[in-house]
């Protein structure tokens, strides 16, 4: 199982070739997928030959071969982590039965809203980042770039699977909407808010795949809990790729931060308008971003009070962040967990019933993870002994989902007034006139071994090969 058959015409390790019904299906569904891809992947890129990683196996010690491919000559395909012999589910009212080989009639339409919105993140990200290639920083970016868009696009095949596997016609509908669906566009956008938004600049980039790729590590993770094996199965293999596009983010920001401290001490200026004119990102810019993405991503995980929460851990079909290492009775029934409220003007604290607060859990475990990495962009502007920290801002700012939506709170956690949040928010969030300068700093770098002005390069390459590797050819 471990193995991926590539003889075949959609690589896979799940015996496709046993199933000729869905053999056929997926095999429909390929030309629609390679149309898509050519409509709105990355742009004007075809003919490049890029250093990429495709999976050999799913194993930890042999899933990574790097090779130059052309993107849509990219093998994707269908990958499966083996199965775990006698798996039993572990959470919910189902506690203790054999986990599911087939998807129950009760909890069919749940299971497959839960999946068709993990495939709609997939495209969407791709449809965000089709033009950013066109301003690539170095080829060791373009690369890293091209990397996330390929993983991305197998990710979608991974959905696509369990929808044409389990779902029979439904499914088959759902995963053509999956491709006729568009980030932004105004009559058929994508269903979740983050994935409508513009990704147009490279900083806008390591932000969304460090802050909106962490949540898709949470929601992996949590459906890796799933009492429906296939889909466990699935999500585990894509986390090991999920990782990739963290790093991509957190070192690019790191590398920002460093190129800007070093700009501040050779200028001897913390002066914003001194750095601009440097062509660096001052770090005020970065902390506007880092709010903006943040505040974006936190909405993703829903409601601070969610019925479907409840009804979806009850059933078994998506758990906790590392459900199997927590304590307590795994089905919830009795507990509590305090999520934020607004009473007098001022947030507070209130206790509701865990099973309806899930999704808070999951956006605190999240909080917590993004905090450290925040942490460790800090001690690069520490080190080159800059009195400016970088701050996660209040789970509260800047809200658009559950009760806390539309109320005006501050980065620092304080109710403001209407007043107060316009007279404010161009010193919280990103202005029109900082996108325009962070655009105005966006070029094509193609010269091995050279960077953008704005950015570091990485310590090491990829893959053990030169930071001056010839990551991405030119044909």
């Amino acid at each position: 199982m471990s193995s991926i058959d590539y003889s075949e015409k959609i690589p896979n390790n799940v015996n496709l070739n046993e199933d000729k019904t869905l053999q056929r299906a997926l095999e429909q569904w390929q030309p629609a997928f390679v149309g898509w891809w050519q409509e709105v992947g990355p742009e004007r890129s075809r003919a490049f030959d890029v250093y990429l990683r495709t999976a050999t196996s799913v194993d930890p010690q042999g899933w990574a071969h790097f090779d130059y491919v052309k993107m849509p000559d990219y093998r994707w395909g269908i990958f499966l982590n083996p199965a775990e012999a006698d798996r039993k589910i572990h959470f919910g009212d189902h506690l203790g039965e054999p986990a599911w080989q087939s998807v129950p009639g009760e909890h069919r339409a749940n299971l497959r809203r839960i999946i068709v919105t993990q495939g709609d993140t997939e495209p969407a990200s791709v449809e965000q980042q089709r033009h950013l290639g066109l301003t690539a920083p170095s080829l060791y970016d373009m690369r890293n770039l091209f990397q996330v868009n390929v993983e991305e696009g197998r990710h979608l095949w991974a959905m696509v699977y369990l929808l044409h596997r389990y779902f029979g016609r439904d499914g088959r509908e759902e995963a053509e909407a999956l491709l006729e669906r568009r980030s932004g566009d105004a009559d058929n956008p994508r269903i979740l808010g983050a994935f409508n938004e513009k990704t147009p600049d490279w900083l806008s980039f390591f932000m969304f795949t460090y802050f909106t790729d962490r949540d898709g590590k949470y929601q992996l993770c949590a459906l890796a809990e799933s009492s429906f094996d296939p889909l466990a199965r699935t999500t585990k293999f894509m986390l090991t790729e999920e990782a990739h596009h963290m790093f991509v983010g957190e070192s690019g920001i790191s590398r920002v931060v460093q190129r800007t401290c070093d700009a501040m001490n050779q200028l001897k200026t913390d002066d914003p308008g001194k750095l601009r004119a440097a062509g660096v990102i001052d770090l005020p810019t970065l902390q506007r971003y880092l709010n903006f993405h943040f505040s974006v991503t936190i909405d993703l995980f829903g409601a601070d009070q969610s019925s479907n929460a409840a009804t979806f851990y009850s059933a078994g079909l998506k758990g906790r962040f590392e459900e199997g290492k927590r304590t307590d009775d795994h089905r919830l029934h009795g507990s509590s967990y305090k999520v934020l409220d607004v009473s007098g003007g001022k947030l507070v604290e209130k206790e509701v019933p865990m099973l309806n607060a899930l999704n808070e859990v999951l956006r605190d475990d999240y909080i917590k993870d993004s905090m450290a990495g925040v942490a460790r962009w800090n001690r690069v502007i520490e080190k080159a002994g800059i009195p400016f920290r970088l701050q996660v801002p209040h789970k509260a700012f800047n809200r658009q989902i559950g009760t806390l939506a539309g109320v005006r709170v501050a980065p620092d956690g304080h109710v403001v007034s209407e007043a107060e949040w316009k007279a404010n928010v161009d010193q919280w969030l990103p202005s029109a006139a900082d996108r325009a300068f962070v655009t105005s700093l966006m070029g094509q770098v193609v010269e091995p071994g050279k960077f953008a002005n704005w950015i570091a390069p990485p310590v090491i390459g990829i893959n053990r090969q030169p930071v001056d590797f010839e990551y991405v050819r030119f044909n």
